[in-house]
């Protein structure tokens, strides 16, 4: 089967979300590092590049709220003594 650019986007997208999620439960990456909300936010603009061929409202609003947050937590991070 071949997919669409699109298609693998999102597919990667997702699996930079989960792999993210996992690192977290597994203790291999802290929510305080950037790195977490920087992994969320590729993914989520990856799902969101995705449904350009694929529209789906639900999809979109989610990924676009969890863009949103990761955004924010990047900010935040950024705002932490020691943070440059």
């Amino acid at each position: 089967m071949i997919f669409e650019p699109f298609t693998i986007a999102g597919i990667i997208g997702s699996a930079l979300i989960i792999a993210a999620y996992f690192a977290i439960q597994q203790r291999l990456l802290s929510v305080e590092d950037w790195r977490y909300p920087m992994v969320n936010l590729i993914g989520a603009v990856l799902i969101l590049l995705s449904l350009i061929t694929a529209w789906n409202l639900p999809a979109a609003v989610i990924e676009t709220f969890w863009a949103a947050i990761s955004l924010y937590g990047l900010a935040k991070t950024r705002r932490r003594p020691g943070n440059h």
